[in-house]
């Protein structure tokens, strides 16, 4: 179940591209513009949701030891995210108000889906109390972005009135900050010092960090909705860059020999959101900075380092299924090699540049480099999530080939 949403991250990179090349330079001549809303939504539910969504679907049985209830609404649950972020996106582009309509009751369905999934489980599970409160605390800020979103497209439509840039921000906190910084931030305590060797985030200064968060961003949001944004500005640099400087701090103790492709993903993204959160002190001279750094790079960068390492890992498991015992099988090394999984980061990186090149002096060519650059750069994260499924395809050619010549085929296990 998970794989499906982590292999549908390219696709989404490569359409956020199209929309680059497409607009031009008028992209970044306003938050309102169509073509600004699409490409946004296209990032933070097509790329980051498919990243975030598949992730803790794996994170959560095989590393914090949660059962995930009906899993045979796998399908259905990628199904309702994707289809409504390509509503979503459509509408917004095409100025298509019945696709933004149904996007509103779509895109909700499938975040409390995934609440209902994982909340019994994350409840009923004997791992880490702190662990537990801060996917929990996540899962409720990602509802509430979903219900808030929805709201919003109604307005958008004119169904309902609502004063869209109040509640634009509040909605865009929550799912950044709340939703996708607070869920990195509460898998970081299992995944630095079990995959990156680094060192255990200290509990009791995470647990003020969380609970701290869980309740200045809804009142810095209600702030913003009545008043102005210095509360919600205040909140995002604060709770952004901790969370950055934090990861930072912890990996220093990692050793070399450990500092593999994931490391290095953690240790960009997280250097880039700690400047992307710092030009927020002075946001009209920063522009679109922050956003294009938070949005585009870092968070891209901090997921996608994980979507390797759980695509290539869930190659693994698929083999360890499909073969009978007694069989040595390839390891998740060799189903994708750091090297892969290495130049589809450095890819990311390089088009990061022209990217960021764009925010700060627009330009209809720069645009369109920027969107190129990212349907490559996304084209090889893709090419390298196929090279693990071809390099699986072949160890089991070579298995049949030699049952062939003894007699007898490896036993195979049902998926």
């Amino acid at each position: 179940m998970p794989r499906r949403f982590l292999l549908s991250m390219p696709a989404w990179g490569v359409l956020a591209g199209i929309i680059l090349m497409g607009e031009g330079d008028a992209l970044f001549r306003s938050r309102w513009y169509p073509g600004t809303l699409a490409l946004v939504h296209a990032c933070t539910l097509g790329l980051l949701g498919n990243a975030m969504f598949g992730s803790l679907l794996q994170f959560l049985p095989a590393a914090a030891g949660v059962r995930v209830r009906g899993v045979r609404f796998g399908r259905l649950l990628h199904a309702l995210l994707n289809a409504g972020a390509l509503l979503l996106v459509y509408g917004l582009d095409r100025d298509d108000r019945h696709a933004v309509m149904l996007a509103s009751m779509v895109l909700p369905m499938a975040f409390l889906l995934l609440a209902g999934m994982t909340l019994p489980g994350l409840y009923e599970a004997a791992t880490s109390r702190l662990l537990r409160a801060g996917m929990g605390a996540a899962l409720f800020f990602g509802s509430c972005t979903a219900l808030l979103g929805g709201l919003l497209a109604l307005a958008w439509t004119g169904a309902i009135p609502l004063a869209l840039p109040g509640w634009a921000d509040a909605h865009a906190s929550f799912g950044i900050l709340g939703w996708v910084v607070l869920l990195l931030a509460s898998v970081a305590r299992v995944v630095l010092p079990m995959f990156q060797g680094a060192a255990v985030p200290p509990a009791r200064g995470q647990g003020i960090w969380l609970a701290s968060l869980a309740v200045a961003l809804p009142i810095a949001a209600a702030w913003r909705i009545v008043h102005d944004d210095v509360a919600l500005r205040g909140a995002l640099l604060l709770y952004g860059m901790s969370f950055a400087a934090c990861v930072l701090w912890l990996q220093r103790r990692t050793a070399k020999a450990r500092r593999g492709p994931l490391w290095w993903s953690w240790r960009i993204g997280a250097s880039i959101l700690l400047l992307a959160a710092a030009l927020l002190i002075d946001d009209r001279r920063a522009g679109w900075l922050p956003g294009v750094l938070a949005l585009g790079v870092a968070l891209p960068m901090l997921t996608t380092g994980m979507a390797l390492e759980i695509v290539a890992f869930l190659g693994w498991i698929e083999l360890h299924r499909r073969v009978g015992r007694g069989v040595q099988l390839p390891g998740v090394q060799r189903l994708m090699p750091a090297r892969d999984r290495g130049g589809a980061l450095l890819a990311q990186l390089a088009a990061a540049v022209p990217l960021v090149a764009v925010a700060w002096h627009p330009a209809a060519w720069l645009d369109r480099l920027a969107g190129l650059a990212q349907c490559l750069a996304w084209l090889a994260v893709s090419l390298v999530f196929m090279g693990a499924g071809w390099r699986s395809r072949r160890f089991l050619g070579r298995q049949r080939e030699r049952g062939g010549e003894h007699g007898a085929a490896p036993k195979a296990v049902g998926r």
